[in-house]
């Protein structure tokens, strides 16, 4: 039997290896706590073992999925359906015509609930006082007599809602959006209400109230000539009617209402509620209230139910594995197929997203498929940068403000200089479709490693392959981000945390434990590795891979015949296998085997 004896991160060297083009997926799968056994599975002798080196390299791979927690589902004519997310804090949007009360009602909604009341009126006119670039590009709009554009409008709202206090306190949108384009915008950045209220009153009452509204110019207080009479017979006398509130005006501008109102139905219709507003204050908002107060009970029993399926899916692994498609086949194809790249993204994406949401905040991916291998000549750069891409946008779609991070030029003088593998992929990252609804500059930004890179406004961070350079460090850089980031996750894609020696070829010493100590902080969310012949990259014997918070899964690749192959299950391992591990596993041996005091020469388990 032939022993492990090193590890190398290379992946097979390119070769079609008799297989066609075409990936297909082994039918197996491990995420099962009843393959979790003492013992290797066994694995029969081939009478046509060969003798092989006594060193198997692997290579690793991390992996994650593209389609996650995607909650915009497109209907028939591109109407868009939202479907309510359960989330803390309280979410609501209130519609309602002029006159309607709508302005009542929000003052009673944020006194009992404590939500920030956001109205696109009141925003305007903070973005003009405060001389804002939105507030002068909006001017720019009013003065020449033209209604400001949607995407000013959307970029106002989505700025407010990313403040602190929004996040915290849930937020009210008052008569917001207004059109279907408003809406649908905000249902591409994923910003969607718990509850959708419509005040509805009849048109004739509608009109009275507009008619018969009073202006105080001196204290700007709205008065009503029958249903809320001034004071005194002074302020009577200096009341005015605003331009808008004649009949002629207040009915055009309620035939807009309607035709809005109308067009945005279809986007939140199963989230509405319709209230009477042709009663009392009182009256219409404790039915407000009664809705509001039941919304935020099923969310907290929703939650409590999704721990409890959560928990039971842990304990219940198998069944989960069945829908896993396995290890992709064709792996020596070069360039990879769409498909397998996506099987790649997937995979890193699922585990990353089970890892934050358990509360792990310091990850580690590593996936070194050849097109992700730098020391191979088929790396490719796009490859990367589409992992980090899916990465960045799935989590966006997740309400996240993601921060994806290129490290900088390190060094000073003559001596300045970045990793090659690094040069001009931060520019590649700004060139790449973001998607057509803004998420690069609103949930996405692209910035570089350090302290002063981390802002308040940000949820996650991609560290995009940190690694460190001749005579440079990475990691003072990095120490400062995560010290900046708290308890938000920051995610390694691809690191190169070793150290290096300096030009000199000296080791840096001082301070390398605390470096390697602050490098291996991280944990790995996900891990897979070919398995092939010392000193080759050919043909593949096996894989190892691990899913958060799945266990190793060790897996051996067999030939069926000529152009076929399949990765058949050997082993799982509840830490990361040594190498003698692995041996012992494609060798069939027990875990409690004794093993010889001597390295040998021998042969692998059927490994041909």
């Amino acid at each position: 039997m032939a022993m492990i004896t090193s590890v190398t991160m290379n992946f097979p060297h390119i070769s079609t290896h008799n297989i066609s083009s075409n990936p297909i997926f082994s039918p197996i799968c491990t995420n099962n706590p009843s393959n979790f056994s003492s013992s290797y599975s066994s694995v029969p002798i081939s009478s046509n073992s060969i003798h092989l080196s006594s060193s198997i390299a692997y290579s690793e791979q991390v992996i994650a999925s593209h389609n996650v927690n995607r909650r915009t589902h497109l209907r028939n004519n591109h109407k868009i359906k939202v479907i309510c997310a359960r989330s803390e804090p309280l979410k609501v949007m209130i519609s309602g015509a002029p006159a309607s009360g709508k302005g009542t009602q929000c003052e009673l909604i944020v006194q009992k609930f404590g939500l920030v009341h956001i109205s696109t009126g009141d925003l305007l006119r903070a973005e003009l006082s405060a001389g804002t670039d939105i507030g002068n590009k909006a001017k720019e709009y009013m003065n020449a007599g033209r209604l400001v554009p949607d995407e000013i409008v959307t970029a106002m709202v989505t700025t407010r809602l990313s403040k602190e206090d929004a996040k915290e306190k849930g937020w009210l949108l008052d008569g917001y959006p207004r059109t279907l384009a408003q809406a649908e915008s905000l249902e591409r950045l994923n910003i969607r209400p718990d509850i959708y209220i419509v005040l509805d009153v009849p048109d004739e009452i509608l009109i009275d109230r507009c008619v018969g509204r009073r202006l105080d110019p001196l204290t700007g207080k709205i008065y009503h000539v029958t249903n809320f009479p001034p004071e005194t017979e002074d302020i009577k006398a200096r009341l005015i009617t605003r331009p808008d509130d004649t009949e002629e005006k207040v009915k055009s501008r309620l035939q807009i209402y309607k035709q809005n109102a109308e067009a945005i139905l279809p986007v939140y219709s199963d989230i509405m509620n319709k209230i009477d507003g042709n009663r009392g204050k009182d009256a219409v908002f404790a039915e407000i209230d009664s809705l509001l107060s039941r919304v935020q009970k099923e969310e907290q029993d929703a939650r409590k139910s999704e721990e409890s399926v959560i928990s039971s899916t842990r304990a219940d692994m198998a069944s989960l594995s069945k829908d896993w498609r396995g290890i992709p086949t064709r792996l020596n194809n070069i360039p990879h197929s769409r498909e397998i790249r996506e099987y790649f993204y997937t995979d890193v994406l699922q585990a990353t997203q089970r890892a934050i949401n358990d509360g792990k905040t310091r990850l580690k991916i590593e996936i070194n498929i050849p097109e992700l291998n730098p020391s191979m000549d088929v790396y490719r750069i796009g490859t990367l940068m589409e992992l980090i891409r899916v990465l960045a946008l799935s989590f966006a779609d997740d309400g996240k403000r993601v921060k994806v991070c290129v490290q900088g030029s390190m060094g000073e003088g003559a001596l300045a200089g970045m990793p090659l593998q690094l040069a001009g992929s931060r520019k590649i990252l700004e060139y790449m479709d973001w998607g057509d609804y803004g998420a690069l500059g609103n949930f996405v930004n692209i910035g570089s490693i350090g302290g002063k890179e981390v802002e308040k406004q940000d949820d996650l961070f991609i560290l995009v392959a940190p690694q460190n350079a001749v005579g440079n460090c990475i990691i003072d850089d990095m120490r400062a981000m995560t010290d900046a980031a708290g308890n938000r996750p920051i995610i390694l894609v691809n690191p190169k945390l070793k150290d290096l020696p300096a030009s000199s070829g000296i080791m840096q010493i001082m301070g390398r434990d605390k470096r390697l100590e602050y490098a291996a902080s991280f944990e790995i969310c996900y891990q897979f590795r070919l398995l092939y012949y010392a000193g080759t990259q050919y043909p593949i014997m096996g894989a190892l891979r691990m899913s958060y918070p799945y266990p190793y899964e060790l897996y051996k690749r067999v030939d069926e015949s000529p152009g076929k192959e399949k990765y058949i299950s050997l082993a799982t391992f509840a830490k990361r296998p040594s190498i003698d591990e692995l041996n012992d596993a494609f060798e069939g041996k027990s875990r409690n085997q004794e093993k010889k005091a001597e390295g040998f020469w021998g042969f692998l388990s059927g490994i041909l």
